[in-house]
């Protein structure tokens, strides 16, 4: 298959259904895009040199999206319906031979088994195509596919051209063909746009090869879902809800317990590992990996997070493109922004906020802190309330704080500041200047105490 199969899938259209300013194929579903689902499944069938995508609208956005997929791009200029899709990418794909493929950039559930049954189909019977077919109990927008008894397949009508007889069929065309290559390119000319539309329709070479003797075969899939196309955002919020049910159940039958799993939002591309707990409402998003036994609490957000095994996240707690190594704790209420690693065993507690920091193993933060910037070592105690001013109004600035480091609460670092291995920081210090090794650092005015004033200020202020 890999060493014969071309595959094309047709992107170009904007989806003036979506109501949107952006390609309907760069809309998301499941954690993707839904060109990336089509091109990811047809990646499974062949090598990316024979995958080809037809991109029109926001080409360049489309190009950048699938980049590092290395499959070739053929520009569609004018949309002039699918059969000028593959008329204006002849050059690219004609040379190619073998099996062509047609696929649709809005049809993301398309599944590679299903495929591979299709090019079966077409290698088996000989025949110059097979597309797949589907039973709709409402098929009303559908093109209908006519067949004479021995199941070839005579003609696609679509529904504003079909007799009320041929409206009455419900077995649908998909729009998804495997074609024997030189049979489609030797008849593709003869397309016409002889439509309301003037518009060049793919569906015509149905009967343009049976006119030339050549057979077209229907392939009915039972699961109608797999080649239904995505018009609206209604249609797209169904097929994201169906990759996420499917994500759901493949993550539980490998061991993953999902508390209330209606209420979960896991992408396709996350990884967690077993006996892994995940509660209500939680979103677990992008390239995110979670190892074994570990706790993700309620109502929690983790986007391109890497977790080890045993990690401990608290509701409510938001971590994002951060590292945490094994038996790390975060949370309730916790926010890491990119650039964080947590070392093993190390605590992060309620409103805690951490951006491009290392914290350092055994090391707790629990209440109240917000560290940017920061190399902290291990076993140090980070009290409720630091800060460490990492920005000076123009450029960004780190804090090292050493191991065994005791940060008392309130205190305030100014970046760039050292406080060197089993110091002290006083309480509510403001520290500008290095902390040598085991030193109490003070940064905080000598307290007076004005005798009486306070009365004074009343009577003042009654008088």
């Amino acid at each position: 298959m890999e060493t014969e199969l071309t595959i094309v899938i047709l992107a170009a259209g904007l989806g003036t259904r979506m109501k949107s300013a952006k390609a309907k194929v760069l809309h998301r579903a499941g954690g993707q895009t839904l060109i990336e689902h089509v091109v990811d499944t047809a990646l499974q069938l062949t090598r990316p040199g024979r995958v080809w995508v037809v991109v029109g609208h926001q080409a360049d956005e489309v190009r950048q999206t699938l980049g590092t997929r290395g499959v070739g791009f053929i520009e569609q200029h004018e949309q002039k319906g699918t059969g000028h899709a593959l008329m204006v990418g002849r050059e690219a794909l004609e040379s190619a031979g073998g099996r062509l493929m047609v696929l649709y950039g809005d049809c993301p559930l398309i599944s590679a088994a299903t495929l591979r049954w299709l090019v079966l189909a077409q290698e088996q019977s000989g025949a110059a195509g097979v597309v797949i077919t589907t039973l709709l109990d409402d098929p009303y927008g559908y093109g209908r596919v006519l067949q004479d008894d021995s199941g070839g397949v005579l003609a696609i009508v679509e529904q504003k051209a079909g007799t009320p007889e041929q409206l009455l069929i419900r077995e649908i065309n998909s729009g998804i063909y495997c074609f024997q290559a030189a049979d489609l390119w030797s008849h593709i000319d003869r397309i016409r746009p002889d439509n309301p539309a003037k518009e060049y329709y793919l569906t015509d070479i149905v009967e343009i090869l049976n006119r030339g003797s050549r057979r077209v075969l229907a392939m009915r899939i039972d699961d109608s879902s797999e080649v239904l196309g995505i018009n609206n955002r209604i249609e797209l919020a169904k097929v994201d809800a169906m990759f996420r049910a499917r994500k759901v159940e493949e993550l539980m039958l490998a061991g993953v317990t999902i508390e209330k799993p209606e209420t979960v939002s896991i992408d396709g591309g996350v990884r967690i590992g077993t006996d892994t707990v995940i509660e209500p409402f939680t979103r677990i998003l992008g390239s995110t990996t979670i190892g074994e036994q570990c706790k993700i609490g309620a109502c929690s957000i983790i986007e391109d997070a890497a977790l080890g095994d045993h990690v401990q996240v608290g509701p409510f707690t938001y971590i994002a493109a951060s590292r945490l190594e094994d038996g790390a704790q975060v949370g309730p209420y916790a926010r890491l922004r990119p650039g964080v690693h947590v070392e093993p065993g190390a605590h992060i507690g309620n409103f805690v906020e951490l951006k491009n920091t290392r914290l350092g193993a055994g090391s707790k933060a629990m209440h109240l802190a917000y560290l940017g910037d920061s190399d902290i070592g291990q076993k140090v105690n980070v009290g409720a309330g630091t800060i460490t001013c990492n920005y000076d109004g123009a450029k960004k600035h780190r804090t090292t704080i050493d191991d065994g480091a005791f940060v008392g609460s309130n205190s305030t670092l100014v970046a760039p500041v050292e406080i060197g291995a089993g110091a002290y920081l006083a309480a509510g210090s403001v520290i500008t200047k290095t902390v040598p090794p085991d030193a109490l650092g003070l940064g905080r005015a000598r307290q007076e105490n004005k005798e009486g004033w306070a009365r004074k200020r009343r009577k003042a202020s009654q008088g």
